[in-house]
């Protein structure tokens, strides 16, 4: 069973950046898709984006295209979720997940990390 702790998370002001890591241990990803969500309060638990672990290729919802971008390292058996731009609606705690399957559904994704808190402040 794959087990998945992110890290990364923290106060930052508006335009500013973070990083945030997925680092696997009982496994790793490469039989998997990784993903990352969010989820502020009162709010559903969102699609941020996800990788391809063995491709690379990636793939992100609209809100945070062309600010977030996700990347691996093989060596580490980690995923990344590079911040950039970051505004106040970014404010959520972000998890990332595995899945068998490219999809946003949360519902699909096996196992999931405890998640870390990101707010962003204006």
């Amino acid at each position: 069973q794959v087990q998945l702790v992110e890290s990364g998370g923290g106060l930052v002001q508006a335009g500013g950046s973070l990083r945030l890591s997925c680092a696997a241990s009982g496994g790793t990803f490469s039989a998997y898709f990784v993903g990352w969500f969010r989820q502020a309060p009162g709010k559903e638990r969102e699609f941020v984006g996800r990788i391809n672990w063995s491709s690379g290729l990636t793939y992100y919802a609209d809100s945070v295209k062309g600010r977030f971008t996700i990347s691996r390292d093989s060596a580490l058996n980690t995923v990344y979720l590079q911040m950039n731009s970051l505004e106040p609606e970014d404010t959520a705690v972000y998890y990332c997940a595995v899945t068998r399957i490219w999809t946003n559904s949360p519902r699909s994704y096996s196992y999931w990390g405890q998640g870390t808190q990101v707010t962003v402040s204006s």
